[in-house]
């Protein structure tokens, strides 16, 4: 899967270092729902075997630079419901370099259209820290609706903050 900026191809054991790195940042992770916790390499090491275990319910993608080949990014499909056809998506562009040239944008549509045509499934899901506007605007521009409001549902930054829930249907998408 490509366009003329990124390609997605599956992650690999050799781009554990550079998602590692991306998971000590915590001004990174701030942007993200789940906590900031210090990641080790062996830790690491074990999360990529789980998930080469598990990959008829995970789709886990590096985003690439089409010029460079460099990883700047990743791409989730997670708990894939294979009865419901749904999953769970998420992104990381981790490379700060990457931020604001489309390529958020570029890799999501690019996951979208992995799981709608080649994977069938048929409803993506989502949450979202209400703080994260730039997250917001990219979902609501390839398609995702908000479907409701988790009052204080996550702990970051030591206080409780807003999730904002929201899906995709393979319909929605033109």
């Amino acid at each position: 899967m490509s366009n003329d900026m990124i390609f997605l191809r599956e992650i690999e054991r050799g781009d554990l270092p550079t998602i590692n790195a991306w998971r000590a940042d915590k001004a990174l992770v701030g942007l993200l729902g789940g906590a900031f916790r210090y990641v080790g390499a062996e830790v690491d090491s074990k999360w990529f075997d789980t998930y080469l275990c598990s990959r008829a319910g995970n789709v886990r993608l590096a985003v690439c630079l089409a010029s460079t080949k460099e990883v700047v990014g990743v791409t989730y499909l997670l708990g894939i419901d294979w009865v419901n056809r749904c999953a769970e998506f998420s992104i990381q562009i981790g490379s700060q370099p990457a931020w604001g040239r489309g390529i958020g944008e570029a890799a999501t549509r690019l996951t979208l259209e992995h799981a709608f045509d080649d994977l069938n499934l048929r409803r993506i899901s989502l949450t979202v820290l209400a703080s994260n506007t730039r997250a917001i605007a990219l979902y609501e521009k390839v398609g995702f609706r908000t479907e409701g409001l988790l009052r204080e549902a996550v702990f970051k930054g030591g206080k409780y903050v807003d999730v904002i829930p929201m899906a995709i249907l393979a319909t929605d998408v033109s």
